[in-house]
């Protein structure tokens, strides 16, 4: 009889046990839910980054492209004036300073207006040689993607003749990583409404001297080797007429450059007038 309640007893202490411990893992759940829940309240949703959209209007195409392709953007061209890398950019969507979401390559549309005299050679370009993705405003924004035109667009192919020569020996400011021949580049003269020199780009006569380098390799004419000799011809071109360092030298190399693609590719003399008529254009402004 004692024996029967002692095994009654330790019964219940084991039921106790197992209730309490059951007991113990419910609650445990439940917190363990609530601090999840709460937690996942807390998580802090980081918003996608954005950049600005660079101004290009009235730049040369062959300016605005690079401009683009080193912001990250993407581009193309609509209207009627093709991508030829002398010619101007009227307008663009969205307008320049819009902020929009980083979508890895945001599409910036760009119509383009031909300067009088301006003669077409080659194959344009009117887009950038990447994809160029969706264009997004981040949220809560309540601008839209506008337009912006040139209110003078350039439609003369000739720059503003009011010259003024360079006196300044200033060294322009630069930060210790760029190349030691970036520092030392006064404008040989500064024209009106020209763009300064990026110096995060290789001088002129630099660009003309790989130019010659790159034909070395490059005998057989072809689309893609007309498309890249036209568009190193006419930042070059576009340059020295802008009074950036060295034009006149880079220019007297580009001719000779011009004269080898004659001989290769028989393309070129064009190119090669056009060269001529920027180097009289620089020498008569003091470059």
């Amino acid at each position: 009889m004692r024996l029967m309640r002692v095994r009654i007893t330790l019964d219940r202490v084991v039921v106790f046990v197992v209730l309490c411990a059951l007991a113990s893992v419910a609650v445990t759940i439940a917190i363990a839910r609530d601090s999840f829940s709460e937690s996942k309240h807390k998580v802090k949703i980081s918003p996608p980054p954005t950049k600005v959209v660079p101004g290009v209007i009235g730049q040369p195409y062959v300016f605005a492209e690079s401009t683009l392709q080193q912001q990250g953007f993407g581009w193309k061209v609509v209207g009627l004036v093709a991508g030829w890398a002398g010619v101007t950019v009227s307008s663009q969507t969205p307008a320049p300073g819009t902020k929009v979401v980083d979508t890895g390559a945001p599409l910036i549309t760009l119509r383009l207006a031909k300067p009088k005299g301006y003669v077409t050679q080659g194959t344009p370009e009117n887009s950038s040689p990447y994809v160029g993705t969706q264009i997004m405003l981040p949220a809560g924004s309540t601008g839209t993607v506008q337009s912006t035109t040139s209110a003078q667009t350039t439609t003369t192919g000739t720059f503003s003749t009011t010259t003024v020569k360079s006196t300044s020996t200033t060294t322009p400011t630069t930060t210790e990583s760029k190349p030691s021949h970036v520092k030392t580049r006064p404008p040989a003269f500064k024209i009106a409404g020209a763009n300064p020199e990026p110096l995060d780009e290789i001088p002129l006569p630099q660009r003309a001297k790989n130019l010659g380098t790159w034909l070395d390799s490059h005998h057989q004419v072809s689309a893609a080797n007309e498309r890249y000799w036209l568009f190193q011809h006419a930042w070059i071109v576009t340059g020295a007429k802008f009074g950036w360092w060295h034009g006149a030298q880079a220019l007297e190399t580009l001719i000779a450059v011009d004269k080898r693609v004659e001989a290769l590719w028989s393309v070129g003399s064009r190119s090669e007038a056009e060269a001529r008529s920027a180097l009289a254009f620089v020498r008569a402004h003091g470059g």
